[in-house]
Order: structure tokens, then sequence, then C-alpha cells
């Protein structure tokens, strides 16, 4: 269904489609893996767009004919949180599909364009860091399970996550 749509590169004048398109998406999807207690605090923070992935270059969406989003996501050097770069390491992030528009191959349209980005600029492997809910589609997409965490997205507000690896 790949004509539905059309992905390109993320901007400034996307944040407020990528906001309403978080806020579809990540309340929907991820109360079936976590608690209310959990995730109430922590859907405040993640269902606001980035302005640095915006600005990246490396972020992108996938939007309708009609202009709405129906997925987004995209990859960074910088470890997220931490700011860290290891050149050959890419970063997976802030990744998400309208709840209507999951499992038509959107996510992985995005991450296969993230792939042949991330490998033409030296990459050798991506990490990412998974919500619970979403692990079933990255090991889909050969990642591996390194271990659970807990992501801290401000101080005591933390949300329970699964790093992941996989090398492009």
């Amino acid at each position: 269904m790949r004509s539905d749509y059309e992905i390109r590169v993320a901007g400034p004048e996307h944040a407020v489609a990528v906001e309403r398109l978080l806020q579809e998406s990540y309340p929907t999807l991820m109360e079936s893996s976590y608690d209310e207690e959990s995730l109430a605090p922590a859907l405040g923070l993640m269902t606001r767009a980035n302005p640095s992935l915006l600005r990246s270059g490396t972020y992108y969406v996938a939007e309708l004919s009609t202009g709405i989003l129906v997925g987004c996501g995209g990859w960074t050097l910088e470890r997220p949180g931490a700011g860290k770069v290891d050149a050959h390491v890419g970063h997976i992030r802030h990744f998400a599909v309208h709840p209507g528009w999951t499992r038509r191959g959107i996510g992985r349209a995005i991450y296969d364009l993230c792939e042949r980005a991330a490998r033409a600029a030296g990459v050798i492997a991506f990490e990412c860091y998974s919500s619970l809910n979403a692990e079933e589609f990255y090991r889909a997409l050969d990642f591996k399970r390194i271990r659970e965490i807990d992501i801290e997205l401000q101080p005591r507000v933390t949300l329970r996550a699964v790093l992941m690896r996989r090398d492009i």
C-alpha cells in the first residue's frame, strides 16, 4: 500500500503534525504494555515533537496526500539522553505509526530509509530503546534484545524499555 503515502524528510514545519501523531499513537499502542501509573507521566513527555530531530535531516514522516501523517521516525548518531556519539553506531529515534495504519509496512519503510542513510554515513550498527510494546516490531527488523532498562525521561519519571541492537 505504499502508494497511499509518501515518506519525506521531516522539518520544523512538521512539529504540530508529529505531535498529533505521537498523541494518537503512543497512548493507544502502549496501554497494553504499561500500567496507567507509569505511562501517564511519561506520555506527557514522549508525545512532544523533538526540535533537534526535526532539524536533523535524518527524521522522516509518512504523509498521506491529504497532509495527514501516519508514521514518523528517524535516527541520529547521538545516543538519546546522553548526547554521546560513536561514529559507527546510530540510534533509532521516536518511531510511531498511527493506530489505524499499523501493519501496512509504514514503520519498516521508514526504518529502511534510516538504514540506507546510516550506512551511507558509515554506521555499522543501530541501537534503539524500544518500548515494551514495540519490541516485536524491532525483532521483526532483526534487532536483538540486549536487556531491559529504565529510561529517565526527567527526574522521577522513568519508563521501562528494552535496549536492542542490530548490525546493518
